[in-house]
């Protein structure tokens, strides 16, 4: 006698089959993304695991909000007062695409580039911001992405480095 089996209770043995067949396909296609509903504003390619677009993985907003909206506000030395900047974590984006790499490229609008250490995102948690003061970016407004460090949580953080590491017009990461 065989032990009771839910599945096969449930779907029959052919679905039982399918099943842990698809236990053993790839990661990426378990924790596939899925694809954006409205226009892309984020593209990541390279050491990538999780993807939607060819080999790539391609964002809209709504996609980027799912990843759960973080919220601080700090000075930055482009603002003169304090300003509230919301979105998600640098860490949960690398997470959602199965980032494998030590650098995170960042490729702004403008094709400004720079590299970004993917030990920052768990050290000091920055935010691909959407939000600034509650309201979306223009690109006019260093959006519609920004990366953006919690500058006043670690005197550390106000260091040129980590403000050159702060692109905003973000479009792109090249994960190497």
């Amino acid at each position: 006698m065989t032990a009771f089996h839910p599945t096969r209770r449930a779907f029959g043995r052919s679905a039982a089959f399918l099943v842990a067949a698809g236990m053993m396909t790839s990661r990426s296609a378990l924790a596939a993304l899925p694809k954006p509903g409205d226009k892309p504003i984020l593209t990541i390619s390279g050491k990538i695991s999780i993807t939607n677009v060819g080999d790539t993985a391609v964002f809209d907003r709504d996609m980027l909000e799912g990843l759960g909206m973080q919220k601080f506000t700090t000075h930055t030395k482009w603002d003169n007062d304090a300003v509230t900047f919301e979105g998600p974590l640098m860490s949960a984006l690398m997470a959602a695409v199965g980032a494998s790499g030590d650098t995170a490229q960042a490729i702004a609008l403008n094709d400004y580039h720079t590299d970004i250490p993917i030990a920052d995102f768990a050290q000091y948690k920055p935010i691909l911001a959407l939000k600034r003061n509650g309201n979306y970016m223009s690109i006019r407004e260093k959006g519609p992405l920004f990366v953006v460090y919690n500058y006043d949580s670690d005197p550390e953080l106000k260091q040129q480095k980590y403000y050159g590491r702060s692109a905003w017009q973000v479009a792109q990461f090249v994960i190497k």
